[in-house]
């Protein structure tokens, strides 16, 4: 894959995009010889999903609506191989999961409030209201401090 300078992520999401389509061939396979309900899901959660949410708190808050849905439709044909009688939210419901964006904005929730909220983290304190020390703040490439969001 050529590399892209232009910080957006669309040879990315092409790229998960294909290599999680072809991973669905395999479910389709699975469906095919037999396997139940519950065995395709846990394939679908083991296989298929890290590959569409690898290192998602970098990219989510980037793509475009296009590049949403385009990520969003591969869970809903995973979601008609595995529950072929239901749409997609009654599906989602049934799994007991929610759509990609809603759990890539958990995930990102979650990498802020361990990576850059803990108080034990560099990042910690680029926040404002806080009292940097020197040690910490020669880690850091800049001092510059950022507003406080609370998560």
């Amino acid at each position: 894959m050529k590399d892209s300078n232009d910080l957006k992520w669309g040879q990315h999401v092409n790229l998960i995009l294909s290599k999680a389509a072809s991973r669905l061939y395999f479910l389709k396979q699975l469906k095919r010889a037999g396997a139940g309900t519950s065995d395709l899901f846990c394939f679908f959660n083991m296989i298929v999903r890290p590959v569409l949410e690898y290192a998602s708190p970098v990219w989510h808050s980037s793509l475009t609506v296009a590049q949403n849905e385009s990520l969003e439709s591969v869970q809903k044909r995973a979601m008609r191989i595995i529950f072929p009688h239901l749409d997609y939210s009654g599906s989602l419901f049934i799994a007991k999961t929610d759509t990609l964006e809603d759990r890539r904005e958990e995930i990102a929730r979650r990498f802020f409030r361990r990576n850059v909220l803990d108080e034990t983290s560099c990042l910690h304190y680029l926040l404002k209201s806080q009292e940097r020390s020197q040690e910490i703040v020669m880690q850091l490439r800049s001092s510059q401090t950022y507003e406080h969001y609370s998560v």
